[in-house]
């Protein structure tokens, strides 16, 4: 289904389904974004300040952006990222740690200079399997509107 910008409201929220990170899955993805031994090393990162491998931040803000697809957050409708603010690593990610992402529309407002699109806020929260956040940031993506006016 379409959406358009008229079709957001604020306070709509969408939760991912849950997925979880191998060991394997860390690894390869830090290996070529992230090389660092905390996330590809075990051995080193079990001597380290977290204790074992534990995911890259930036593996866990790409992951968010396909679980919210997958969600079906805006449909069919195309969405243009426009940025990202206040991204926070709260706690580690561990391999086969659980997680779940919600995002809160948190304003809606239309392009000041292009009527033709709308603005959407989000909240963007990602959980382990004990509730605890792990991960946030606020972005802002552009959606087309139904009419310029």
């Amino acid at each position: 289904m379409r959406r358009y910008f008229e079709d957001f409201e604020v306070g709509e929220t969408w939760t991912s389904k849950t997925i979880s990170l191998s060991e394997a899955d860390i690894i390869r993805f830090a290996g070529e974004y992230d090389p660092q031994p905390m996330h590809t090393d075990p051995e080193a990162a079990a001597k380290g300040r977290f204790g074992s491998l534990i995911a890259s931040g930036w593996q866990l803000a790409a992951l968010t952006m396909r679980l919210f697809v997958e969600a079906g957050g805006y449909g069919e409708t195309p969405m243009v990222g426009l940025g990202i603010d206040e991204l926070r690593w709260r706690r580690p990610v561990k391999p086969g740690d659980q997680l779940t992402v919600t995002r809160e529309v948190v304003e809606a407002s239309r392009h000041e200079k292009r009527p033709e699109y709308g603005r959407i806020r989000t909240k963007v929260t990602m959980t382990n399997q004990d509730g605890e956040t792990v991960m946030t940031y606020t972005s802002l993506g552009q959606v087309p509107a139904r009419n310029a006016g």
